[in-house]
């Protein structure tokens, strides 16, 4: 595989642009905004999205997915989760079936409630899918810093031939058969990483926040394991892994907005001073709407959902989940 589209020229679509052209891989990458694919090709930077990062001249961008795709081994979806649909029916219309296809969005759909993979399978039938999650910050990997990921996919031979075609000596590539928890991994920590930024921003403390991280684990593996996953996935670099670079560290767009809220911003406020998308915010509602469907107790989820989408009061949200009935601790 030497030919690889990406769509999507976020910060995350371009770090891995990036790190794929620098081991020879013919790069085309799609972006929807005019100035986007203008900076890119002309001044070998994406100045909207990942400033500061100079491009290799043989990355070339365009608008159009279809001119993107036109010689493209494998196809990268690397848009925000919410747009994954409107993506693979654009594909639909012209993506041969024998093209495979990597999503790197990390999210569930509002409307429906379904995984990334759930849309991509249904417009996409004929195309086979991998998944690529874990704890990646889109500069740490630009800047060639040690990275490992995991690739799932149920087919090993298709998940082999990926894992060998896209690592980079920095960036190493686990393969797994469990597509549903790595993409539970990836959605709910999001979600989890907001609830330990109002942690940081009231300063309540590190025993608060590792107590979180704990249960918010235990949720997410329930979460999991209802659907049908694996439970030592979520143990691994797409769930743990995940979970703890995104909850510790103000590179995560979810727990610096997490902050803000608890240091009492509020959450227009927040939105309105980015241009990038905090994945939870847009998640957090069709996980709770998911986790009861499924029968599931996610306390810390709905709680976040609370202060995020009903406008409930940060301290009475937190003193409701302090004073929850005491339970035995089973994971």
């Amino acid at each position: 595989m030497n030919n690889i589209a990406i769509i999507g020229a976020g910060a995350w679509g371009t770090a891995l642009a990036m790190i794929l052209q620098r081991v020879g891989k013919v790069i085309s990458i799609q972006a929807r905004e005019h100035e986007v694919v203008e900076s890119i090709n002309n001044q070998n930077e994406n100045l909207k999205y990942f400033k500061g990062h100079k491009l290799s001249s043989k990355i070339t961008a365009t608008r159009d997915p279809k001119y993107a795709c036109k010689e493209a081994d494998c196809i990268l979806l690397v848009t925000p989760s919410q747009h994954i649909r409107t993506v693979a029916n654009h594909l639909k219309t012209f993506l041969e079936p024998q093209v495979p296809i990597l999503c790197c969005a990390k999210g569930i759909e509002q409307a429906s409630g379904l995984l990334m993979s759930e849309i991509i399978v249904e417009i996409l039938p004929k195309n086979a899918l991998a998944i690529l999650s874990g704890p990646t910050f889109a500069n740490d990997v630009a800047l060639n810093l040690p990275t490992a990921v995991t690739l799932a996919c149920e087919n090993q031979i298709l998940a082999n031939m990926l894992s060998e075609s896209l690592r980079t000596p920095h960036f190493r590539i686990y393969t797994s058969t469990d597509i549903i928890g790595t993409q539970i991994g990836g959605a709910v920590k999001n979600v989890l990483a907001i609830a330990c930024g109002i942690i940081d921003g009231k300063k309540m403390g590190d025993n608060a926040r590792a107590a979180l991280l704990t249960r918010g684990l235990n949720e997410i593996i329930r979460l999991a394991k209802a659907k049908g996953a694996k439970s030592e996935t979520l143990i691994g670099l797409s769930g743990l892994g995940d979970l703890t670079l995104t909850c510790n560290s103000t590179q995560s767009r979810n727990f610096t907005l997490g902050r803000a809220l608890g240091q009492g911003e509020k959450l227009e406020s927040i939105l309105r001073k980015r241009n990038s998308v905090a994945e939870g915010v847009l998640t957090v509602e069709s996980i709770v709407q998911l986790s009861k469907k499924l029968n599931i107790d996610m306390p810390i989820c709905s709680a976040v959902n609370n202060i995020l989408n009903y406008n409930k009061d940060i301290d009475q949200v937190i003193f409701s989940i302090l004073n929850r009935p005491l339970i035995p601790e089973v994971i």
